[in-house]
């Protein structure tokens, strides 16, 4: 089943969930991939432009209110996925999520480290389609700016960071399994760019979904075994110490042929100059 990589954990949904014994037990609608399924650990400060969007308010304290991921791409400005700023994930609208923030330098999201800024801003990308998950990226505008070093350079248009078998890296605090195990602390997994062709192949606009190479680019392992998951929404994927996606989608994690697909971000840099 096509699903976005964010989560929400209200408790109604945690019973629905439960009740039809969903083979993903994630805590609420689908999230991206955790840490990613087939990750491992990394420290934080060796990439401090990754950070967690948080509210303890929706999703509690627990994980200091994680529930998708981000980057930071300029000092005032975090990256994140549309789809982690709607109702299907908050619960609630947007505008009445009162403790929005940025969690900054905070590997493992049950201590202090690190410091939470708050957001003064969002902008949903009015192209964002919900149906087909197209132009699926938001800007979070902090209220104070990111040190020096925290942020990272976008590939625009043709970057060959964006080649087909180009060694990639997808970053996160979510799914690590695929049935619920989410991270403690920040992971990184080893991906690489797939071919438009392939990721068509993969997603030709079945109920899992349709790959539309304009805006999304996939990546991972054909054979299975390293992906996003439940949780990961918004996080970045990285190639030639560039930012090249989000993610965003995709059909279970780390399934054989069903590669993660993320919102591009060549795409994503003419829809950001855009805006108003």
């Amino acid at each position: 089943m096509r699903r976005p990589f964010a989560r929400a954990w209200t408790a109604s949904l945690v019973l629905a969930a439960m009740a039809a014994a969903l083979p993903l037990a994630s805590p609420g609608p689908a999230a991206a991939d955790s840490v990613v399924v087939g990750g491992s650990p990394v420290e934080v400060s060796e990439s401090p432009w990754v950070v967690a969007i948080a509210s303890r308010d929706r999703f509690g304290g627990e994980r200091s209110g994680q529930f998708c991921g981000g980057v930071a791409t300029g000092r005032s400005t975090v990256l994140t996925a549309a789809h982690c700023m709607t109702e299907d994930v908050l619960g609630v609208p947007l505008g009445r999520v009162a403790d929005l923030k940025v969690l900054v330098g905070r590997g493992d999201l049950r201590s202090s480290e690190g410091t939470e800024v708050r957001v003064s801003e969002v902008w949903v990308n009015p192209e964002y389609d919900a149906y087909t998950n197209s132009g699926d990226v938001a800007a979070l505008t902090l209220a104070e700016p990111l040190p020096e070093g925290h942020t990272i350079r976008m590939a625009g248009q043709g970057d060959p960071a964006y080649e087909a078998e180009t060694p990639a890296t997808v970053y996160g605090w979510g799914d690590t399994t695929g049935t619920g195990d989410y991270a403690r602390a920040l992971h990184a997994a080893p991906v690489k760019v797939l071919a438009d062709a392939v990721c068509e192949k993969a997603y030709p606009g079945s109920a899992e979904g349709r790959f539309l190479a304009r805006s999304m680019l996939c990546a991972g392992e054909m054979a299975g075994g390293r992906d996003a998951c439940q949780g990961d929404s918004g996080g970045p994927l990285v190639a030639r110490g560039r930012l090249i996606g989000l993610v965003s989608w995709g059909s279970g994690c780390g399934r054989p042929g069903r590669p993660g697909v993320y919102t591009r971000i060549s795409e994503t840099v003419g829809a950001l100059s855009a805006r108003e």
